[in-house]
């Protein structure tokens, strides 16, 4: 066996769930999706999970937009877009595929 922390995650999962019904979306309507269809979590935690989903693999960055407008932080906005990696590996979570289907 070996020693540290495992690599897998639940929320990373269920995040490559998503992923593979949504297709491409950006982080913060991932965390919109995932609150409506699991419950209450944290962005951070969804952010921090995008990031080590690219890291191994299971989530790769589509592209890259900067929009305009007038935001509290400044005049742009940097949206990050992900799709399914290649070490993804989506199970087809009925919820998910159910929650898209009534929208």
């Amino acid at each position: 066996m070996s020693r540290g922390r495992p690599t897998q995650s639940d929320i990373r999962q269920r995040l490559i769930e998503i992923l593979f019904v949504k297709v491409t979306t950006y982080g913060y309507e991932l965390h919109k999706y995932y609150q409506k269809i699991y419950g209450p979590c944290t962005r951070e935690v969804v952010y921090y999970h995008l990031r080590k989903g690219v890291d191994l693999g299971e989530f790769s960055l589509a592209e890259i937009k900067k929009e305009q407008g007038e935001f509290s932080w400044g005049g742009v906005v940097e949206k990050k877009y992900y799709k399914i990696g290649p070490n993804a590996k989506p199970k087809g979570d009925p919820k998910v595929k159910e929650f898209f289907e009534k929208k």
